[in-house]
């Protein structure tokens, strides 16, 4: 790695962490996490009013403890990321995100759980045979037109896995109400193809990856965020 490259690279890093957010009015924000070389780097993306997706931050984590995610929360908030009028925050199961963005958002944060997340995490505790049925059913609940609706097929389906499997019903029923975020408020029409899930974020992650396959070594962490960035 050239030396060049290295102090270019940080002064765009630089750059990108100490943007000013304030010109633009973010609706949104997606919260994930990815391993970069047996690292957890948690990346922020926003969603403008106007449909833009922008990369916000990221953080080098071992895990996704509340404490470093709010820390870098409220630096988004420090430099301009207005959540005056709400800011609907689509994550996964993560507790330690959760009580992140509760903590540094209040009431004005709106949590959208990813039903992707939520459906692999329930079928994990299934056989191949009932991951399919139970893949099928989840799915189609999650597309029901209404909130009561999906909320009546979720119900009987932690009936019905109360006695195949109690490990499979309790991660279906743990934080389920969440899920439903989007058909709750009735907004499934306009936001629930892409703001249901964090696939918007898998897709910059896989990017990513696709980036980073061929670095064989990483030397340090300034050599992990340079390539993030």
């Amino acid at each position: 790695m050239s030396l060049r490259f290295i102090e270019e690279s940080g002064e765009k890093l630089k750059a990108f962490e100490e943007r000013r957010l304030d010109d633009r009015r973010f609706v949104s924000i997606f919260i994930d996490g990815k391993y970069l070389a047996r690292e957890q780097i948690v990346i922020v993306l926003g969603v403008t009013i106007e449909g833009e997706k922008i990369p916000l931050g990221f953080l080098q984590t071992h895990s996704e403890n509340s404490g470093p995610i709010k820390e870098l929360l409220n630096k988004l908030v420090e430099r301009g990321l207005n959540f005056d009028k709400g800011l609907l925050c689509v994550i996964d199961g993560s507790k330690g995100i959760y009580k992140a963005v509760e903590e540094a958002f209040g009431s004005k944060a709106v949590v959208q759980r990813c039903q992707w997340h939520k459906r692999e995490n329930v079928l994990n505790y299934l056989n191949e045979k009932d991951r399919e049925i139970y893949k099928r059913r989840i799915n189609k609940a999650y597309q029901s037109d209404t909130y009561e609706e999906a909320r009546a097929q979720l119900d009987q389906i932690i009936h019905d896995l109360e006695r195949l499997n109690l490990s499979a019903a309790r991660s279906l029923a743990e934080g389920m109400e969440e899920t439903l975020t989007l058909l709750r408020l009735g907004l499934k029409e306009l936001f629930g193809k892409s703001f249901s899930t964090t696939n918007i974020i898998e897709n910059l992650n896989s990017q990513l990856s696709r980036y980073l396959r061929n670095v064989k070594r990483w030397q340090s962490s300034d050599q992990r965020s340079t390539r993030e960035r």
